[in-house]
C-alpha cells in the first residue's frame, strides 16, 4: 500500500518542476511541455507568459500531489492511503488544468507578429501584388 503513496507524491514532485521551470521561464516552445495552445505557440513571448501565469496554480498542484501522498502514509490505513492518493491526484489535476486555462487565456493579449514578406519582395512595398521589378515601363 506503500507504493500507492508514492504516485501522488512522484506526480507531485514532476508537476511542481514543471511549475517551477514555468515561473522561472526555462519552458521552450520546442521542449513539448508547458501551456501548448494556438496563442500560446505563436510567439516565444505569448509562450512565457503562458507558462509564467500557468506556473502559480502547477506549483499548487504538486504541493497538493506530495501532501496528499504524506497525509495518505501519515494514516497508516489501507482506506486513507488510497482516499488520500485519490483526492490528491485529482486536487493536482484540477489545479494544473486550471493553470493552464489561465495560461492560454494570457496568451491570447499578446498580439500576434506581424506576417513575415513574400520571398522576392524584401524591402519593397508590394500592395499591387507585385514588386514593380517584372512590371513593364509604359511607354
Amino acid at each position: 500500500m506503500f507504493a500507492i503513496a508514492l504516485v501522488p507524491i512522484v506526480l507531485g514532485l514532476v508537476v511542481g518542476w514543471g511549475g517551477f521551470l514555468g515561473f522561472r521561464e526555462r519552458l521552450t516552445r520546442e521542449s513539448g511541455t508547458g501551456v501548448r495552445t494556438a496563442a500560446s505557440l505563436r510567439s516565444d513571448a505569448a509562450f512565457k507568459l503562458a507558462n509564467r501565469v500557468a506556473s502559480v496554480p502547477t506549483l499548487a498542484g504538486g504541493a497538493v500531489g506530495v501532501v496528499a501522498g504524506l497525509a495518505g502514509i501519515a494514516t497508516g490505513t489501507t482506506a486513507g492511503i488510497i482516499a488520500a492518493a485519490f483526492v490528491g491526484v485529482l486536487g493536482m489535476l484540477v489545479l494544473v488544468m486550471g493553470g493552464g486555462v489561465l495560461g492560454a487565456r494570457a496568451a491570447l493579449t499578446v498580439p500576434a507578429p506581424a506576417p513575415a514578406a513574400p520571398a522576392g519582395c524584401a524591402g519593397c512595398a508590394c500592395g499591387s501584388g507585385g514588386c514593380g521589378v517584372f512590371q513593364k515601363a509604359d511607354s
